[in-house]
Formats: C-alpha cells, sequence, structure tokens
C-alpha cells in the first residue's frame, strides 16, 4: 500500500458477505446496478468526496479473484485503493480493513457496506463532520410505522415505543486510533457485534447520531435492488418509459439426455437437444428481453457457431442477456411464461422455477409467472416429439444507455 504524506479520512468498504438472500446469481456486492457492479458505485460515492484521502476494500477471502479494478488509475477520483481479504464475519472482516488503513495513520475512518451504492455526498459529509466532532458517529432514520415484537409462533405479544428507535445505516464514522484499539479488543474477548458502533461503545466511547437517508438503502435481496434501480433512474432524469417484450422457443425431445426447464432439473426419460443446455423456457424468456430493449434476438448475441457456448447453461445465457438489456438502458419489471409439453407434469418444479427466474431477473419471485400446459396429443408437443414455450416480459428504462 502506497503511504500518503497526509491522511485525513480513509474509508473502509466491507463487501466480504456471500448475500445468501439475493438468491441465485452471484454475490449480491457484484450484482450489477446501472451496468455496474454495487461495489463500484459504492467506492465512487465514497472516492468522489474531497475529504476522503483513500479507499480500503475488503473483498471474500474464499474468493479474492471476484472483483476486478476497474480500467484507469482516475476510475476512483485517483485516490489509492488497497484491496485485501476479508475474516469469517462482518466484524473480522471490518478489522481486517482497519488494520490495512492504519499503514496511512488516518485521523478519521468512515466504515461503510458495500452495498449502500446510493449513499450521497451530502451524508459522508455529515458523518465526517460528526466523527471530527464527536469520535463516533451513525447514520440514523427514525421509524415511522408501529413497530410490534413477534413471538416465534408469529403472535404479537408487544407494541414496541417507537420514539426512541432509530434505522442505522452506514458510512459510520470514527477517531481511528480509537475504532482499531477498540475492534482489536473484541476479536480479543471473542466479542461479535452487528455494527461497528458497537465496538465504539464497548470501549467505553459515546456515540452519537447524524440524520440519514431514505434513499441510502441497503440491498440485501432482488426487491433492493429493483428499489435502488428505480431510484438511480429518478435521480439521472431516467424517463418512465415502458416497453413489452414476446419471445417463443422450441426445441426437439431426445432419451437420455437431462431435461432442465427455467434453470430447474426436471427428472425425465427425455431431455431437450441444443448447442446449450436447451431450456427453451429461459431462451423464450432472452428472446422477450432482447426483443423489449430492440436488440435482436438470443441467436444474434449467442450463435450456434460459437463452441465456447457448446453446452453452456440456459441461466448463464439469460444473466448474460439481462447484463446487456440493462446496459442498453433497460430494466425487467415483470415476467410471463408458458412450457407447452405433454410430458412430464411440471407442477411440482414450478415454484423452483419462479424462484430461479426471479434471481437472475433481480425481481422478486411475485413478479415472475410460469405456467405450464399441453395439447392434449395435439402438435409435435402432443406428440412428444418436443417441447415449446412463449414469454412475455415488461421492462422499464433505467436511467443508462440511449432512449
Amino acid at each position: 500500500m502506497d503511504q500518503l504524506e497526509m491522511c485525513r479520512v480513509a474509508a473502509v468498504v466491507a463487501a466480504a458477505g456471500c448475500g445468501a438472500r439475493m438468491g441465485p446469481g452471484g454475490r449480491k456486492q457484484f450484482r450489477l446496478l446501472a451496468g455496474r457492479p454495487l461495489v463500484d458505485l459504492s467506492l465512487e460515492a465514497l472516492s468522489g468526496h474531497p475529504e476522503v484521502d483513500g479507499l480500503v476494500l475488503v473483498l471474500p477471502a474464499d474468493d479474492p479473484d471476484a472483483w476486478r479494478s476497474p480500467d484507469g488509475p482516475g476510475r476512483f477520483g485517483g485516490k489509492p485503493l488497497s484491496v485485501v481479504s476479508g475474516g469469517d464475519s462482518r466484524q473480522a472482516s471490518v478489522l481486517c480493513g482497519l488494520e490495512a488503513a492504519a499503514a496511512w495513520s488516518p485521523e478519521l475512518v468512515l466504515v461503510h457496506d458495500g452495498v449502500r451504492p446510493l449513499v450521497s455526498p451530502a451524508l459522508v459529509r455529515r458523518v465526517i463532520e460528526g466523527a471530527r466532532e464527536w469520535g463516533a458517529v451513525s447514520p440514523v432514520l427514525e421509524v415511522h410505522e408501529t413497530v410490534k415484537a413477534v413471538d416465534d409462533q408469529g403472535r404479537i405479544f408487544r407494541t414496541l415505543d417507537r420514539r426512541p428507535l432509530r434505522l442505522v445505516q452506514t458510512p459510520e464514522g470514527f477517531s481511528f486510533p480509537m475504532i482499531l484499539d477498540a475492534a482489536r479488543q473484541a476479536r480479543a474477548a471473542g466479542f461479535e457485534a452487528d455494527d461497528t458502533a458497537t465496538l465504539a461503545r464497548l470501549a467505553g466511547r459515546e456515540v452519537r447520531v447524524v440524520e440519514g437517508e431514505r434513499d441510502n438503502i441497503k440491498i440485501t435481496g432482488p426487491a433492493d435492488l429493483a428499489a435502488a434501480r428505480r431510484l438511480l433512474a429518478g435521480a439521472r432524469g431516467g424517463a418512465e418509459a415502458l416497453r413489452v417484450g414476446t419471445g417463443y422457443d422450441a426445441h426437439r425431445l431426445v432419451p437420455g439426455l437431462p431435461l432442465m426447464l427455467g434453470g430447474v432439473a426436471v427428472p425425465h426419460s427425455h431431455g431437450l437437444e441444443g448447442h446449450s443446455d436447451a431450456d427453451v423456457l429461459l431462451h423464450a424468456l432472452a428472446d422477450a428481453l432482447l426483443g423489449a430493449a430492440a436488440l435482436c434476438d438470443l441467436g444474434r448475441h449467442f450463435p450456434e457457431r460459437d463452441q465456447r457456448l457448446a453446452g453452456i447453461s440456459s441461466l448463464d445465457l439469460l444473466g448474460r442477456t439481462v447484463k446487456i438489456v440493462r446496459e442498453a438502458g433497460w430494466e425487467p419489471v415483470n415476467a410471463d411464461t408458458v412450457v407447452v409439453a405433454q410430458q412430464p407434469r411440471l407442477a411440482p418444479y414450478v415454484d423452483r422455477m419462479r424462484e430461479t427466474v426471479a434471481g437472475v431477473l433481480g425481481l422478486d419471485v411475485g413478479a415472475v409467472s410460469v405456467k405450464a400446459t399441453s395439447t392434449e396429443g395435439m402438435g409435435f408437443e402432443g406428440r412428444g416429439e418436443g417441447m415449446s414455450a412463449t414469454a412475455a416480459v415488461l421492462v422499464r428504462r433505467n436511467g443508462e444507455g440511449q432512449p
């Protein structure tokens, strides 16, 4: 790590989690928002503040190559960036980041979630000013809704007084020597905390609060990612333009091949034949997405003559298609699909298909429909020669690309 002549403020971005609640499609900190990984946007938001002098990015220890440094030294304002591996908990990962930042001897440090990409310069400024004045500060939101305590049987047993309650966000700001020492003491004592401010309190420091922001959302599940896209589109003046796309695909059934539908392995004596795994549902859906964005069809982007795609998972193809569509300026809103097949019975697998598709599209499962029907013996589907699928999708402009 380069030694800075003077580091007033360092920022530690914690991005070492697994993000299990996001569902299929990879770790959430590397999911795309407006065509960019969430963690990149979080880094840029912090590096863009004039008082932040250096950045430490904490990545998963079991997957150190999951993130690649963006091309060009100016991506993060030309400010030094140190990339380190995290630990087996958020607290352990934050300590790894603090230890790395110690080489700069900063006065203050900001600790930020890598999946809060919409933090504003005004909030960063408030946290820095608060940390400079008080030594430990957290941005918070008032709780507007009624809060109930619920037991493990789903029964309400108490109404809580919401007046003293607050929702805590990041970045949190601290005097650097104090929080580094507190984190080291917590590690030695085997103490685990949900947030870094708790460590400051454990060390006997008073933690003050500053006003947070409703738009500074934490991306935890697909619905949060969809909300962030809407917020970003609005901030960039994106039009609320909507488009509809439709797709169709059909493949021949042959004995002995695995049958993949909606990204789910379905037990059957026959499977679909194709250059990829021939998942007709996902192919129809990918075509619908491309059609809605006026980006030609699946074959244009992923030609069968490309031997690198031989046997590729259609979930991978769908994920690549979603990326293409988003980079062109469009965001999935909902999807409706129909699989036409005489056999096997698909009803037991429909919910898993919906969950799998929703994860790749970055949608709540309630925005994805998967239906199955037969032709009562008519046509190639009815004779068991093959299967077909149709799909319809709605997309919304996301503020990227061209109108």
